[in-house]
C-alpha cells in the first residue's frame, strides 16, 4: 500500500538455511519480530514496526519425490517443491508453462510461496487448499523443522491454523498438481460465474490453462489487482475485506439481490453405533440437530449498497475506495497508514449499521486498530 514506518531492523534470509537461523536468534533474543513475505497482506502503521523485520527470500521450485514411508504421488499428478520465498505469480507462469494445472485461476496474486497457506489464498474458483499437499514448517515451540501435511492445517476460508496462533516459520510448500500432456489441455472444470463469462463458456466447462491464466490477469487487472506501479487503484492490499460468512436464515433478511454463496456442508456422522463398534470401544453416537446451513456473502456488494461507492475518499483524506472495485482500500499517493484505517473504519460503520454485519479486515495489521 506504500504506507507505514519502517521496522527498527531489518533481516534478509536468501536461504532456508538462513531463514531457520534468523528466526530461532529473534526468538531466542525475545524481542518483538515480524516475518513477512512480499508484505502485499501487510498494513503497518505511520510509527512503524518496533523491532525486527525478517524477509524470506529464499528462492527455488522443482519437483521431488515421496520421502520414506510417504504415499506415492498418484499417476498423472506432479509433486512440486517451492521455496517459502519464492514469488507466487512467477511460480503460477512456471507451471502454466509446464503444463501443470491446479493453480492457475491463483494467477496475478502479489506475494510470496510461504504466505500462501497461511490464509489459504484463493481466487475465481480455485483454492490453495485444494492443491496443497504439506508445508516444511520450523516450529516455535520445539525448535524442529517437521513436516505438516495440509490436513494438520486445518484450512478453511481465508483461513488457517498458522493465522490463528500456531507459531512458526514455513519453509517451504509442496503442491500436488496435474501434468498436462499439452498446454493446450483443457483444465479443471472452470469454477466461477465471472470467469466463465469472460471465457465465453458455461460453469463447469474445460478450457485450457493458459488461456484460463491470460483471462484471470485480465480481470484482476480491470479491478486494480495487478500491481502496476503507474495505477494508484493497484496501491492497495488488494481485498481489504473478507466475504462474511452467515447463517442462510440471517441471510434471508437481507435484499433479495444481495449475492449470496451457499457452503458445503460436512456430511453428518450417522447416529447409530453398531455392535462392533461399541465392541471397539466406540462411543455411542447421539442424534445431532442439523447443522444451521451457512452462506458466504459479497463484501464488495455490502460496502457498494451501504452507500460507499467506488471513488469514495473522506475530506482531505489520501486513502480511497477503489475507483475500479468496492472491496480495495486504495492509496491515491500520500495517505497515511492512519486515514487507511480511518476509512477502513467508515466502512466497517456503515455496513453495520446498514446490514447489522461486521466487516472483517484480511490484511495484518499491526499497530493499527480497525
Amino acid at each position: 500500500m506504500r504506507v507505514g514506518g519502517p521496522a527498527e531492523r531489518l533481516l534478509v534470509a536468501h536461504s532456508t538455511e538462513e531463514l531457520i537461523a534468523h528466526a530461532t536468534a529473534l526468538w531466542d533474543d525475545e524481542e518483538p519480530w515480524m516475518l513477512l513475505g512480499g508484505g502485499s497482506n501487510t498494513v503497518v502503521s505511520d510509527e512503524g514496526f518496533p523491532g525486527t523485520a525478517l524477509l524470506a527470500r529464499n528462492t527455488g521450485a522443482a519437483p521431488v519425490a515421496p520421502a520414506a514411508g510417504e504415499a506415492a504421488t498418484p499417476p498423472g499428478f506432479v509433486r512440486l517443491r517451492v521455496q517459502a520465498g519464492h514469488n507466487w505469480d512467477a511460480l503460477v507462469a512456471a507451471c502454466v508453462d509446464r503444463g501443470w494445472a491446479g493453480i492457475e485461476a491463483l494467477s496475478g496474486i502479489p506475494g510470496l510461496a510461504g504466505a500462501a497457506p497461511v490464509q489459504n489464498i484463493g481466487a475465481y474458483g480455485q483454492e490453495l487448499s485444494q492443491v496443497l499437499h504439506s508445508i516444511e514448517f520450523l516450529d516455535r515451540d520445539s525448535g524442529a523443522v517437521r513436516r505438516m501435511d495440509a490436513a494438520e492445517l486445518e484450512l478453511g476460508y481465508r483461513d488457517s491454523i498458522l493465522k490463528r496462533g500456531l507459531e512458526g516459520v514455513v519453509l517451504s510448500i509442496d503442491l500436488l498438481l496435474t501434468e498436462a500432456a499439452e498446454t493446450t489441455d483443457p483444465t479443471a472444470p472452470v469454477a466461477y460465474a465471472q470467469l466463465a463469462n469472460a471465457l465465453g463458456v458455461n460453469l463447469g466447462d474445460r478450457v485450457p490453462i493458459r488461456l484460463l491464466r491470460d483471462s484471470v490477469l485480465r480481470l484482476r487487472a480491470a479491478k486494480g489487482m495487478v500491481l502496476d506501479s503507474d495505477d494508484h487503484d493497484s496501491w492497495s492490499s488488494g481485498s481489504f475485506f473478507t466475504n462474511p460468512i452467515v447463517s442462510a436464515r440471517f441471510a434471508r433478511s437481507l435484499p433479495a439481490d444481495a449475492p449470496r454463496f451457499p457452503l458445503h456442508e460436512e456430511e453428518p456422522q450417522p447416529a447409530v453405533t453398531s455392535f462392533e463398534e461399541l465392541a471397539a470401544g466406540v462411543p455411542m453416537r447421539l442424534p445431532q440437530p442439523a447443522p444451521e446451513p451457512m452462506v458466504k456473502l459479497s463484501a464488495a456488494w455490502l460496502i457498494e449498497h451501504s452507500g460507499v461507492a467506488r471513488g469514495f475518499r473522506l475530506p482531505g483524506s489520501g486513502a480511497a475506495i477503489s475507483s475500479k472495485h468496492t472491496l480495495a482500500i486504495t492509496n491515491r499517493g500520500g495517505a497515511s497508514a492512519a486515514e487507511v484505517a480511518e476509512l477502513a473504519r467508515f466502512v466497517v460503520e456503515r455496513v453495520r449499521q446498514e446490514f447489522g454485519i461486521i466487516m472483517v479486515p484480511e490484511p495484518k495489521l499491526y499497530g493499527l486498530e480497525i
